[in-house]
C-alpha cells in the first residue's frame, strides 16, 4: 500500500468520525470523505461517473425489496394493534410472577420482531404498549427502560432482520438459510434475557412486583387473540424456508396478511396505512441513502488497497483464529456504541470479511 493511499484512507476515517461528532447523518459522514478520497485517488470525471453509477446499481438491486417490505409488514402489524395482543398475551401468561411484565414485554418484542425487521420499530412500538403498564404496576423506570431497550434488539435477531438481508447481499449469502440459523440465536438470547429478569426482579423485588393471577377463563380471550400473527409467521417464514416462495415473495405475502389481517379486526384504519405507507418510505429511504454512503466509502477503501491490507495483516497474526473473532466482536462492540447496526455492516463488511 503507496503512502499516498495509507494517507488517504486514515484521513477518511478521522473525517468520518470527526462528522459523526459533530451528529451529521451517518450517510453524509460516509458519503463526503468518501467522494474527497476518490476524488483525490482519481479525477472529477471518475469520480461523477462513481456518483451516477452506484446510486442507479444500487437502487435497482432485486433483492434488496425485501427491506421496505418487511418493514411495511411491521408497520401495519403495529397499526393493526398485534402488538398490543401481544404483550396482552404474554402478560396473561407470565404477568403474575415477580418480573412478569418485564419478562411480558420481552417475550412480545421477541413475538413482533418475528415480523417486524427492525430493533428501532421493535422497541418504540412495545414501548408503547408495555411501558404505560409496568409504571402503573410498580416497576421501576430504571428496569422497565432497560427491558424494553433489550427486548428491542431481539427485532435483528429473529428474523426477518434488514442486517441479515444487508450481510447476505453484501457477502453473496442465501437469505433464507441466513435466517434460518439466526433463528435459535434470537431464542437463546430471549430466553437468556429472561433468566436475568427473573434474577432481578427476585434480588429486587420492590422493583418488580407480581400482578395478579389470571384464571384460565381469564387468560384464553387473551392468548386467543394473536393467532393471527403466529399464522402469518407460519405462512411466510414456512414458504420461506420450504422453498415455496422467495425471501422477497415471502415478505410481499407477509405485508399483505398483516393488511388483510388488520382491516378484518378493523383497528387498521385509512390514516393507520397512510401512516405505515409513510414511515415505511421514511426508514427505507435512510437506509438507502446509508448504502450510497457506505457505497462511496469502500470504492475508495477499495482504491487504497486497505481492506486488501488488513485482511492479510489479520490472517498472518500469530494469534489463534478465536483471538480474531474476539477482536471483530470487541470492534463491533465499539463501534455499537456511535453507530447503528446498518451502518456498521456496510462499512465494515468489506474489510472484514475477508479476513475471517
Amino acid at each position: 500500500m503507496n503512502p499516498l493511499a495509507a494517507q488517504v484512507g486514515l484521513l477518511m476515517f478521522g473525517a468520518m468520525l470527526l462528522l459523526m461528532a459533530v451528529r451529521m447523518p451517518i450517510a453524509v459522514a460516509m458519503f463526503l470523505p468518501g467522494a474527497i478520497g476518490y476524488l483525490v485517488m482519481t479525477d472529477a470525471g471518475n469520480t461523477l461517473n462513481l456518483l451516477k453509477g452506484s446510486a442507479v446499481a444500487r437502487l435497482t438491486v432485486y433483492d434488496l425489496s425485501v427491506i421496505p417490505l418487511f418493514l411495511l409488514m411491521g408497520q401495519f402489524a403495529s397499526q393493526g394493534g398485534l402488538s398490543r395482543n401481544l404483550f396482552k398475551a404474554a402478560s396473561a401468561l407470565v404477568g403474575h410472577v415477580r418480573g412478569g411484565l418485564a419478562m411480558a414485554s420481552i417475550l412480545s418484542a421477541g413475538a413482533f420482531g418475528a415480523v417486524c425487521g427492525s430493533s428501532v420499530a421493535t422497541s418504540a412500538t412495545i414501548t408503547q404498549v408495555a411501558y404505560p403498564p409496568m409504571r402503573e404496576h410498580g416497576y421501576s423506570g430504571r428496569l422497565a427502560t432497560a427491558t424494553l431497550a433489550t427486548g428491542g434488539t431481539l427485532g435483528i435477531l429473529i428474523p426477518p432482520s434488514v442486517p441479515l438481508v444487508v450481510y447476505a447481499i453484501l457477502t453473496e449469502q442465501n437469505i433464507a438459510k441466513l435466517f434460518a440459523a439466526a433463528m435459535i440465536p434470537g431464542i437463546l438470547a430471549m430466553l437468556g434475557y429472561l433468566v436475568v429478569v427473573a434474577l432481578y426482579a427476585r434480588a429486587r423485588p420492590d422493583m418488580a412486583p407480581a400482578s395478579a393471577r389470571l384464571t384460565w377463563r381469564e387468560k384464553l380471550p387473551a392468548l386467543t387473540a394473536v393467532w393471527p400473527i403466529a399464522f402469518v409467521f407460519i405462512v411466510v417464514f414456512g414458504g420461506i424456508y420450504s422453498g415455496v416462495f422467495s425471501p422477497t415473495e415471502g415478505a410481499a405475502v407477509g405485508a399483505t396478511m398483516t393488511l388483510v389481517v388488520g382491516l378484518a379486526r378493523r383497528e387498521l384504519t385509512l390514516a393507520g396505512i397512510r401512516d405505515s405507507l409513510i414511515s415505511t418510505a421514511e426508514t427505507t429511504g435512510m437506509v438507502f441513502m446509508i448504502f450510497l454512503g457506505a457505497d462511496m466509502m469502500n470504492a475508495t477503501l477499495a482504491l487504497t488497497e486497505m481492506p486488501k491490507f488488513i485482511a492479510n495483516w489479520a490472517t498472518h497474526l500469530p494469534i489463534p483464529d478465536l483471538s480474531i473473532v474476539l477482536a471483530v466482536m470487541l470492534l463491533y462492540v465499539l463501534l455499537g456504541c456511535v453507530m447503528d447496526e446498518l451502518s456498521m455492516l456496510l462499512l465494515t463488511i468489506p474489510v472484514i470479511f475477508p479476513a475471517v
